[in-house]
């Protein structure tokens, strides 16, 4: 991962086979600034073949045109069933194959690693993940799909992990060391005491 003040971008993928969710961002010293972030739509392609082909292909030229050096994704946990778990892999895997494809380095997180970077718990839904990211990078995000911040949030966990989150020149590991320190600049949140 890079940690120098040199300018570098982080592509972070949602994978999906209906809608998979990407997200560019650039990373300069310890600023994240949001260059693209969508969805590819997937649900109207008649078999699963050509999802993962449209998948490979979109993707590559989103790399064409931004130009990252990593790849941040999401690491299926979860599915329906085991036939949706399967195809969600596949889909994550041919999303990997784009990247290395055009010489990008990979990592994989879990979605709870994901959720507690943005937000400082695991358990956050969707709504809360794009909520905080709002409030974190100062952005009005309008989209109809949480696929597309999801992707975001992938990004924006890479960039915590390669020591990202500083605050005047002080770096912090993740969202809870963040808050700690911070108390007077973090929203409470939660039950109100009795």
């Amino acid at each position: 991962m890079t940690k120098s003040n040199t300018a570098y971008k982080i592509i972070g993928i949602d994978p999906g086979t209906n809608i998979l969710g990407y997200s560019v961002v650039e990373i300069e010293g310890s600023k994240l600034t949001i260059l693209t972030f969508g969805v590819i739509k997937l649900k109207n392609l008649e078999d699963h073949q050509s999802k993962l082909r449209e998948i490979f292909l979109q993707l590559q030229e989103i790399i064409e045109t931004y130009l990252p050096s990593q790849m941040a994704i999401e690491a299926p946990f979860y599915a329906k069933n085991a036939q949706s778990l399967l195809k969600l892999g596949r889909a994550q895997g041919v999303a990997i194959a784009a990247g290395i494809t055009m010489g990008l380095g990979i990592t994989e997180y879990m979605p709870k690693k994901i959720k507690m970077s943005v937000t400082g718990n695991g358990n956050a839904s969707k709504e809360q993940v794009a909520a905080m990211l709002e409030n974190l990078l100062k952005v009005k995000i309008t989209t109809e799909y949480l696929d597309a911040t999801d992707a975001l949030a992938v990004a924006y966990c890479h960039f915590n992990q390669s020591g990202g989150l500083s605050v005047k020149g002080k770096k912090y590991s993740d969202w809870s060391s963040f808050a700690k320190n911070n108390e007077t600049r973090v929203a409470k949140t939660g039950k109100k005491e009795v």
